[in-house]
Order: structure tokens, then sequence, then C-alpha cells
């Protein structure tokens, strides 16, 4: 990630996150999204106070990578 494009805090990547990513084949996938999405992902997940809420974020997150057609419910176009 461009962290020093970034203005707002840089969140680390989570080992489940990047374990995902690896296993799922997506990790190609998130390096594309620019900065900011890839830290605003990892700091949605992060903030999840309950284990549940954090795997839902990591299946939206993974549906949105799998579709590169949204991010964060948002409709997105790549570039």
């Amino acid at each position: 990630m461009e962290q020093k494009r970034l203005k707002r805090q840089i969140h680390p990547m989570p080992e489940d996150v990047a374990r995902m990513l690896a296993e799922k084949g997506l990790a190609d996938a998130y390096r594309r999204r620019p900065p900011y999405q890839q830290n605003d992902y990892i700091g949605w997940i992060d903030r999840a106070k309950t284990q549940a809420t954090r795997e839902k974020r990591i299946n939206q997150m993974e549906e949105e990578l799998r579709s590169g057609t949204h991010y964060m419910k948002m409709e997105y176009r790549a570039r």
C-alpha cells in the first residue's frame, strides 16, 4: 500500500485477512484497489466489536473484490 500518500491513520494488514486474500486468490484484486480503499477495508474490519461482525465484513470485502464492481456496498469502477 502506498502509505505515504494517505493522510489518515494507516491500518496494518491483519494475518487473517492476508491469509484469506492469499487462499482465495484475491491478493492482486486487493492491491489493484486505490490505497485509501485498501486502508478503509482494513480499518472497517478491525473496528468490528464481535467475531461474527468481523467475519461478515471480511466476507463482504471478499465478495466485492471478487466482483470488482463494488466498494463498501457502493458502485465502483476500476480504472
